[in-house]
């Protein structure tokens, strides 16, 4: 019985990493058809002519610079709402806690196309035009809402008494915020940035509707499949993909060594009684 569920178990695994992966592969190996269409079928043979061609796109570029731009606004607006909510919510209680909790998950929920209107209209009537800026807010929006949940979850485990004893012992409040509770908060606050980063990259409803005469990543797509999409946004995709990869095995060697030289240390000596 052991065995046979061993094996159902690696067979799901090896259809889950499948379903996974298969479409990524196919869709780096169009970046390499000698093909106008997107596909890998029929192979039309080897080439480098799409990322030559990305290289030469202008607005293809600047849609991506302006999608690095927003993203990076964006992480630097949402990080900081997001755990100033979070230390907020978890420092009330009672009606007043699960009320303001409510309102910041409320635009999570909500669809990004009204989102993206409200935004148009809300800061039109202050006349400020439609543009990149827009994105960002309307983004941020619901954005800081993922990041509020992820510092909030991290508060669960932290303990007040610390926050108390250093102020018992003369430390001022930003003090006790600088050196005990944003270090507890790190690792939240970093896959909130991350979080942020890619949703932000990925955003389109919020982005159509606010941003202007300008082009973000999504948009661009967006605009290339009446026209008609050719490779180039599959080379882009790979060169993405391998940056994610090159970052990600780059934090696992580093978090390695980290995790060795800890273990090299040995454990802490015990305290005399």
């Amino acid at each position: 019985m052991t065995r046979k569920s061993d094996w159902l178990f690696r067979l799901y695994l090896l259809i889950f990493l499948a379903y996974l992966l298969l479409p990524l592969v196919v869709m780096g190996g169009a970046a390499f058809n000698n093909s106008r269409f997107p596909s890998v079928f029929p192979w039309a043979g080897f080439t480098w002519n799409w990322f030559i061609e990305l290289w030469n796109d202008p607005r293809l570029l600047n849609s991506f610079k302006n999608t690095l731009l927003v993203a990076l606004a964006v992480v630097a607006l949402s990080v900081p709402i997001g755990a100033a909510a979070a230390i907020l919510v978890n420092s009330l209680g009672g009606w007043v806690r699960s009320t303001l909790y409510s309102l910041m998950v409320a635009p999570i929920l909500t669809p990004g196309a009204v989102i993206g209107i409200s935004t148009l209209l809300f800061w039109n009537r202050f006349s400020v035009p439609a543009g990149l800026h827009l994105s960002v807010l309307g983004q941020v929006s619901y954005i800081a809402a993922f990041v509020m949940l992820l510092v909030l979850a991290r508060l669960q485990s932290f303990d007040r008494s610390l926050e108390e004893a250093a102020l018992d012992l003369g430390a001022s409040h930003a003090t006790v915020l600088r050196r005990i509770l944003l270090p507890h908060l790190y690792p939240a606050l970093g896959a909130g940035a991350a979080i942020a980063f890619f949703q932000s990259i990925e955003n389109f409803n919020v982005t159509l509707f606010t941003r202007g005469p300008y082009d973000t990543m999504t948009v661009y797509v967006f605009s290339k499949v009446r026209s008609g999409i050719t490779p180039t946004i599959n080379a882009l995709a790979v060169i993405l993909i391998g940056v994610t990869l090159i970052g990600a095995i780059a934090y696992e060697i580093s978090r390695r060594r980290k995790q060795a030289a800890l273990e090299a240390l040995g454990p802490p000596p015990a305290d005399d009684e």
